[in-house]
C-alpha cells in the first residue's frame, strides 16, 4: 500500500488530524502517569505487615480519673490495672492470646520512632527504626515469624511510663534491621544502642518482617525497621493486642468490652476503640484506595473521549469520501483493501500522536518528581499506555472502516450523477 495517497489525503484535513494528535498526546500523557501513581498504590497496598492478620484485632481505651502517670505510686497503679486487664482478657474462651502494646503496623498513631545503632551515642552506624513494646506473648498475638533465636520470656519484660527512656537488656528486630545494621554478619547475640543510650541491649531474636506503624512518605523509607522491646507502656490509656480464637474473632471482640467494664469502670471504651486488623488496614490506605480509583476514573473518561474522537473523524472522512471510495472500487480495490486503508491511515495518525504523547508523559512525571517526590516514570508503563491507546483507536475505527468498505463501486456513478 502506497503511502503518498494517504499522507496527501491527511494535508487536506489538517485541523481534523492536528486535533486527534493532540488529543491522542495529552491522554497517552496522562494515562501513562496515571497507571504508575495506580501501580503504587497497588504495590504499596499488598505490601506484607508480617502479621497473620486473620483474627488479630485492637483495643484501645482511656482510664478514667487520671490525668498522668507521672508519679511512681500511679505508674505502679496503672501497671497493676494493665496486668489485670491483660489476665481477664486471657481467661475469655473466645481469645486465644493477648499482649499490651503501643501500636500496631499501618496504626499510624503513638509510632515511637528513634535510631538504632551499633555502638553508644552518635558514634557509627545507625538506622531509623520504630519500636513496639509489649510482653512475652508478642509473637504469638501478632502471628511473626522468628527465622533465629528466641521469643521474650517473663523475665525479660519491665514496665515503664509512655516516653520514658529505657534501656532494655534484651530486643528482637527484623530481618530488615539485622541486614542493615550487620551486613554479612550474624546479628543474633549482636548488641545494639536504642536512641542515644549508652547501655547495650542483646539481639535475642530475629523476626522475618513487622511493618512500622507508619504510613506516610517519611516512614516508607524505612517500612520494614522494627524492634520488639519486651516492656509494658504504663500511661493514661493502654492499647491491647489480641488473637481470637480460629473463627471466633466477631465473639472475642463483643466480649471484650464487658469483660473489662466488668473488672474496672473507670474506663472509656470509644466506638472506634475495637477494631480488627482488617478495619486498621482499610482505614491506612483509604487514600491509596480513593486515589487509585480517582486516577483510574479518569484515565477511562479520557480514553472513552479520545475513542469518540477517533470514531467520529473517521465516520465523518467515510461520508466524505464514498465516491473516491466507490471510484477505487471500481477500479478493483477488494473490501479488505478499504479496510486496511482506513486502519493504517488511523495508524499514522495515533501513532503520531502517541510519540508526542512519550514525550509528553516523560515531561510531566519529571514534573511530579518535583513538585510530589514521585519515582522515575517507568519504561513499561510508557509502552503499556501506547499499546492501549493504539488497540483502543484500531476498534474504534474498524466499525466506520468496514461501513467504508461495503460501499459498491455502483457508489461512484450514483455520485456523480448528483453533481
Amino acid at each position: 500500500m502506497s503511502m503518498h495517497p494517504m499522507i496527501s489525503a491527511l494535508r487536506r484535513h489538517k485541523a481534523g488530524v492536528a486535533l486527534i494528535v493532540l488529543q491522542v498526546a495529552l491522554t497517552l500523557a496522562i494515562v501513562c502517569n496515571a497507571l504508575f501513581i495506580i501501580g503504587a498504590r497497588i504495590e504499596r497496598i499488598h505490601r506484607s505487615t508480617g502479621l497473620d492478620e486473620k483474627d488479630l484485632f485492637l483495643v484501645t481505651q482511656q482510664w478514667a480519673g487520671i490525668d498522668s502517670a507521672d508519679r511512681p505510686s500511679t505508674l505502679e497503679r496503672l501497671d497493676a490495672m494493665q496486668r489485670e486487664d491483660l489476665a481477664a482478657l486471657r481467661r475469655l474462651p473466645e481469645v486465644d492470646s493477648v499482649t499490651p502494646i503501643n501500636s500496631l503496623p499501618l496504626l499510624g498513631s503513638a509510632a515511637l520512632n528513634d535510631e538504632l545503632g551499633r555502638s553508644p551515642g552518635s558514634v557509627g552506624m545507625h538506622i531509623e527504626s520504630s519500636f513496639y513494646f509489649a510482653d512475652q506473648n508478642v509473637l504469638k498475638t501478632l502471628g511473626l515469624r522468628l527465622v533465629s533465636g528466641r521469643s521474650f520470656v517473663a523475665d525479660d519484660v519491665q514496665h515503664q511510663a509512655f516516653g520514658d527512656a529505657h534501656a532494655p537488656s534484651v530486643v528482637i528486630v527484623s530481618e530488615q534491621v539485622a541486614q542493615a545494621l550487620f551486613p554479612n554478619e550474624r546479628a543474633l547475640g549482636k548488641s545494639v544502642y536504642l536512641g542515644r543510650g549508652s547501655k547495650p541491649a542483646k539481639i535475642v531474636g530475629i523476626v522475618a518482617r513487622l511493618q512500622t506503624p507508619g504510613t506516610n512518605a517519611y516512614s516508607t523509607r524505612f517500612a520494614y525497621n522494627s524492634v520488639l522491646v519486651p516492656s509494658r507502656l504504663d500511661s493514661t490509656y493502654s492499647r491491647y493486642a489480641i488473637r481470637a480464637k480460629a473463627g471466633q474473632l466477631d465473639a472475642a471482640m463483643r466480649a471484650v468490652p464487658s469483660a473489662l467494664y466488668q473488672l474496672n469502670v473507670q474506663r472509656v471504651i470509644l466506638d472506634n476503640g475495637i477494631r480488627s486488623y482488617a478495619q486498621i488496614k482499610w482505614q491506612a490506605y483509604r487514600a491509596d484506595i480513593g486515589m487509585s480509583v480517582l486516577m483510574g476514573g479518569i484515565s477511562l473518561i479520557l480514553l472513552c473521549v479520545t475513542a469518540a474522537g477517533v470514531f467520529g473523524l473517521t465516520s465523518f472522512w467515510v461520508d466524505q469520501r464514498k465516491r473516491q471510495i466507490g471510484i477505487r472500487r471500481a477500479l478493483g480495490a477488494r473490501r479488505r483493501d478499504i479496510l486496511s486503508y482506513f486502519q493504517v491511515e488511523n495508524f499514522l495518525i495515533v501513532g503520531t500522536g502517541a510519540f508526542v504523547g512519550m514525550l509528553l508523559a516523560v515531561g510531566l512525571n519529571l514534573w511530579l518528581i518535583t513538585q510530589y517526590e514521585m519515582s522515575r516514570l517507568p519504561v513499561v508503563y510508557v509502552l503499556m499506555g501506547m499499546a492501549v491507546v493504539i488497540l483502543l483507536s484500531q476498534f474504534s475505527t474498524f466499525i466506520p472502516a468496514r461501513r467504508a468498505a461495503r460501499v459498491e463501486p455502483g457508489h461512484a456513478v450514483r455520485g456523480a450523477n448528483t453533481r
